[in-house]
Formats: structure tokens, sequence, C-alpha cells
């Protein structure tokens, strides 16, 4: 008679970033010896998140657990290399650490010079600025009706987010874990565990561990498990626009007005908020927020006043109406089905941290490198809020 354990098995939905940095993670774990099945509905993520972001990393977080996940996400992409080589393949994920300016006018000054003492307090290299000494470094930009800025002075900037989660991906395959071409409906529970993921059609994946890493699909995932996610896609639209314009040294700007703005190669990329923010609509570009966008470009960068857009995408925030910040670790009620969601934008850059977070949890039974707890998807059952403020 065999007195061998049988092996873990581990069912992730989603192979998007968060889910392939979950694989990836797990299945290098010294302490794990399971198999890991990645489900992904669509292999050439047409409308993944992952590969429709702008794809930037920063420190200037108001929440210490967001500054120390992207202090460690940023050492994971400076060394890349080291980490996600395949056979001599090396992924190059065109790291650009450029800083985040950050513009307040007199109604915001006070809260960034409140989040820049939570940031210094945690290691983050960051300097407030005066107009007249933002402008003094960028003399492109028209600071008249500043009050404040903030830059990013290292470990900020911006790289290739489906260069990155296919890094991940080919990395985590390397090392056994197997990608399933199909849609999760939901997971079958008893006894207050998940036994097994249910696929469409009706057939079932069973697991000793699953993990809800659905991005903006997540919510219906979880519908019987007793949890009312608070998590839906909120469109964002990217415009990658030409102009005369000279911007030497431009960071990643984000104006008063939540308008961001970078240069990409000869091009420069901007997108803002909608004046409405409605959850789960199309991903269709609008256009017309463009001709809002162009105002507000020009009036900060007086080089902008011509401009000519180039082309245009638009992608999901998996929003978090709770109070952006991402859910993780295990169900309130399952506690072998892990959560992974409501990154509210950030979720690219978190993706290293989180993903050796959840392999931790899994292989070792807690958070061992990095405490995460902070962002229990317990909060929701309790009531509380871990507002983050820096929400671009």
């Amino acid at each position: 008679m065999s007195n061998t354990t049988p092996l873990q098995q581990v069912v992730i939905v989603g192979g998007g970033v968060i889910g392939s940095a979950i694989a990836y993670f797990l299945a290098s774990h010294p302490s794990f010896g399971g198999n890991i099945t990645v489900i992904e509905r669509d292999p050439t993520y047409a409308q993944a998140s992952s590969a429709l972001s702008a794809s930037s990393i920063r420190q200037q977080f108001s929440q210490p657990v967001n500054i120390a996940a992207s202090q460690f996400g940023i050492g994971f992409l400076r060394n890349i290399k080291e980490h996600l080589a395949v056979d001599g393949d090396v992924p190059d994920i065109g790291l650009t650490e450029r800083g985040y300016l950050y513009l307040a006018t007199e109604t915001g000054a006070a809260t960034l010079r409140e989040n820049h003492s939570t940031q210094r307090a945690h290691g983050v290299d960051v300097a407030l600025l005066t107009p007249a000494e933002a402008q003094q470094r960028f003399p492109w930009l028209q600071v008249d009706d500043l009050a404040l800025a903030s830059l990013g002075l290292s470990g900020e900037g911006w790289f290739d987010g489906y260069g990155l989660l296919m890094a991940f991906k080919q990395k985590a395959r390397s090392l056994g874990v197997q990608y399933v071409k199909a849609e999760a409906t939901g997971f079958a529970h008893s006894n207050g565990r998940v036994s097994a993921v249910t696929l469409q059609g009706g057939a079932q994946l069973p697991c000793d561990w699953a993990v809800n890493a659905a991005g903006a699909w997540a919510r219906p995932l979880l519908a019987g498990t007793g949890l009312d996610l608070p998590v839906y896609g909120r469109r964002r639209c990217v415009y990658a626009f030409a102009s005369p314009a000279k911007t030497p040294g431009c960071p990643l700007v984000i104006d008063p007005s939540g308008l961001w703005f970078r240069p990409e190669g000869d091009l420069w990329i901007c997108g803002l908020p909608p004046a409405q923010d409605h959850n789960d609509v199309p991903l269709e570009v609008d256009y017309d927020l463009f001709d809002q966008a162009w105002l507000t470009l020009a009036n900060r960068v007086p080089g902008f006043e011509a401009v000519r857009m180039q082309r245009a995408w638009a992608g999901y925030y998996e929003y978090n109406t709770h109070d952006h910040n991402a859910l993780l670790g295990p169900h309130p009620h399952l506690p072998n089905l892990l959560l992974a969601n409501g990154f509210s934008g950030h979720g690219l850059q978190q993706s290293p941290a989180v993903g050796r977070g959840l392999a931790e949890w899994m292989a070792e039974g807690a958070y061992t490198s990095l405490d995460l707890s902070p962002l229990a998807a317990q909060r929701l059952v309790e009531g509380r809020t871990l507002l983050e403020k820096n929400v671009i």
C-alpha cells in the first residue's frame, strides 16, 4: 500500500499578469510540490488589462502596504533577466525610470504634503518642489496655478506590461505550469471549502486551492459564495499623440485635473478619468474625451497647443469601489479560495509582490516576506476601508 501524499492541485482562474505571477512564484517555491493549472478564456489577451495598461510603476502611494509592494516590484523589474529568463531567452520589458511628477494646486497641497510624509517614512526617494523648482527642472511646464509638486527621484517609471505578462507566463510554463483555454463560471464548494472550479459546459477541475485572478470579470465568479465582490470593469482610454513640442527629461506627469501624460518613443500618451465613471461599459474608445484632454495638455505644456492624435485604445481598470485597493488572500468564508482582485489601476506594478505573497500563503500558510494582510478581503465583511488616496 502506498503511503505517499497526493500532490496538491492548484487552479488559478485568469492568466493575465496577476495569475501568471502567482503561478510563477508558486511553481518556483521550494516548499511547493503540487500541480498548477491556469484557466484563461482568451490567450490572445485582446481585452486583458495586462495588455491594455499604460504599464507604469510608482512608489508615491498613501498606504504603506502599496509603497512596500512597489518597492519590491521595482527591484524585481530591474533584475527581470535573472528571474524570468528561459533557456537563454532573456525578457526585455524596456524599463524606463524617469519618475512620477504629481502637481497640486492649493486645494491639493495638504494631501501632497501628507502623502510625502508617509512616503519618506517608508523610504521613498521623493522630493517636494515649489512651482519655481518644478519649472527649473522642467522649463516646458506651465506652473502659474500650482502650489506644490512631488517628484519621484528613483524607483518610478514605465515598462512594457504585455512583455512582463509574457515573461511571467513563459517562465511559469517552463516550470511545469499548465495553461488551459477555457472559461470558468464559478467555484464548487461545500462545508466551507472549495472543491473544484466549474467551467462553461459544466465540467469541473478539482482543486485543493483555487485562486480568483480574473481581473474585471472576477465578480460574477463568486456568485453563491457569500461574498458580493465590489470589483467592476471601468473603462480607461489611452491616447497617443504627436506634437512639435519638446519635453526633455519628461517624467509621468499627473495634472491636478486627473489627466496624466508621459513620453512614448517619439510620441506621448495621455489619459484622464471620465467625468462620470460607469461600471462595465464596452471597451470602445471615447474620442470626445480627447478634446477635453487636449485643452488640459495645452494649458499645462504650451507646446502641446499643436497636437495630433495618432492612435487610441481602451482597457479596463478592475476597480474596487469599496476603497480603491486590492482585495487579497482568503475568501472570508472559503479559506482555500484566494482572491487577487480590485487593483484599481496598479495591478501590473504590484504583480511581483502579489505573486510572491499568495505563493507563500499556499506553500507556507502565511505571508513570510512582505505582510500583505492589510489588503485582506475580510475588511469587506467588517466594513473597514483602506483608502488609497493616490489613484490615477
